[in-house]
């Protein structure tokens, strides 16, 4: 497959690394020389130094053969122009658009991007992705990752094994048959830095990362199982009341949970935008670092503090200021992935990486079969795929037991019909199913191959 990506930056440059990794032909543009020099120099791509909304740029990047074209630009204008003109100058056949502005998503404005008006075929809001990654960190506070499959039938959990775990040094097949039940498989294990795919022999260890997935009706009895409590977040405060911190708080709003925000801004002007556009939210204009503007917000009796500036240093600060002053769990948005090791000696309960919620919206309509979902696991290590398996799938009809996955794969749910099941290796997985697959990113063209026959996308 042919793509251009439009814009080197954080989103950008983890797109090319998942796609140049797959033995695609891609291309990143970029008015930055230095962002498409490091794209070129650490990945296998071509790169172009320009800008992207020009046609002579698209045209030396292979716009008039390209599969398609991703704009990730800083800019929702530039990508709005670059998807135009590929679609009227070169027919490129696919235009995935990375969009900001709330504006621009009101639904009542959809009808703006018909293939007959502005030709955009997916837009992705990052600022929408976080805020509904948020409202899932809050549902599950005591998991560090969560991520909802199969119609929130089905959710994947990153949980950290703490010394009280009852489950230590228990091997995954005996977990198995002692919480026969439960439908829970440990589908990852992140130890001491390195993530795999565990097999049915695996124990699972102290200060282990562990990915599960659990059917939605049982996770909190499994969060019992491996020593977590299970709670609501009823009164959270966040950090920070620009784009993300609004969405934010607009999606708490609107929540049927009836969450209580609070939200802390510095900068004036955007205090005031917020506080206009929220309805029961209150809204303090200071510094979140601020001990006193702290207790004002009752920082001590909120269930939660959310830290979602611009800044990822400013974050880990105010997280963990936040907790110094009472507050049991924190969050924070991270951006530079580098800065996650640093969470656990700061005491910081959970993170949010907008990158890698955008990264995995984007892969979700790039990958070959019928795939539902896709989410990013830690630095582009591994996916969790959701896909319905077709007629002309290898899998089609066979026993798992039976199916060749690679090593690094692991199938964690299968939904038959509206029911959701624990697979086994006797089950059969039949056309039309819908499994949940984790892999390791070097083991997603096979994944591929087995989802599909010829080439079949979305």
């Amino acid at each position: 497959m042919k793509v251009i990506i439009c814009g080197a930056g954080q989103v950008g440059w983890q797109i090319a690394r998942h796609l140049s990794g797959e033995a695609n032909d891609v291309t990143v543009i970029d008015s930055n020389p230095d962002l498409v020099r490091r794209a070129m120099d650490t990945l296998d791509v071509q790169g172009i130094a320009g800008f992207a909304s020009y046609p002579d740029i698209l045209d030396r990047a292979g716009a008039r053969d390209a599969d398609m074209v991703i704009a990730a630009t800083y800019s929702d204008e530039v990508n709005m122009v670059i998807c135009q003109i590929a679609h009227s100058i070169f027919a490129v056949p696919r235009k995935i658009a990375r969009l900001r502005s709330q504006s621009y998503l009101t639904a009542i404005y959809s009808d703006l991007y018909r293939r007959d008006h502005l030709p955009i075929d997916v837009v992705i809001s990052p600022e929408r992705e976080v805020a509904e990654a948020a409202l899932r960190r809050l549902s599950a506070p005591s998991a560090f990752d969560i991520e909802t499959f199969m119609g929130g039938k089905v959710q994947a959990l990153g949980i950290r094994i703490d010394e009280d775990c009852p489950v230590i040094n228990t091997p995954l097949r005996q977990l198995t048959d002692l919480f026969s039940t439960l439908k829970v498989i440990v589908i990852g294990i992140r130890r001491k830095g390195r993530l795999f795919a565990p097999d049915a022999g695996d124990q699972i260890f102290v200060d282990d990362d562990c990915y599960l997935a659990i059917a939605s009706e049982d996770v909190p009895r499994t969060l019992e199982v491996f020593g977590k409590k299970s709670q609501t977040q009823e009164r959270v405060v966040l950090i920070g009341g620009g784009n993300v911190g609004l969405a934010v708080a607009k999606a708490m709003e609107a929540n049927e949970r009836r969450i209580r925000a609070k939200v802390i801004e510095r900068d004036r002007v955007t205090a005031e935008i917020a506080a206009d556009a929220l309805e029961r939210t209150i809204v303090l204009n200071g510094d979140g670092l601020d001990s006193a503007l702290l207790a004002e917000a009752n920082i001590e009796r909120a269930d939660a503090v959310l830290c979602v500036t611009d800044d990822d240093k400013t974050n880990l600060l105010a997280a963990v200021r936040a907790k110094s002053e009472g507050c049991p769990m924190a969050i924070a948005l991270i951006n530079d992935p580098t800065l996650i090791p640093l969470m656990a000696p700061m005491g910081i309960d959970a993170y949010i990486n907008p990158r890698a919620t955008t990264v995995s919206s984007i892969l979700r309509h790039i990958r070959h079969g019928r795939v539902k979902a896709v989410y990013s696991i830690g630095d582009a290590e591994a996916e969790i795929i959701e896909a319905e398996v077709l007629s002309t799938s290898p899998i089609a009809g066979q026993a798992i037991r039976d199916i060749a996955f690679p090593e690094g794969v692991l199938l964690g749910a299968i939904q038959k019909g509206d029911k959701v099941l624990k697979p086994t290796g006797g089950t059969r997985v039949e056309e039309g199913d819908v499994i949940m697959l984790f892999c390791m990113t070097a083991d997603v063209p096979e994944v591929e191959r087995l989802l599909q026959v010829s080439i079949d996308f979305f």
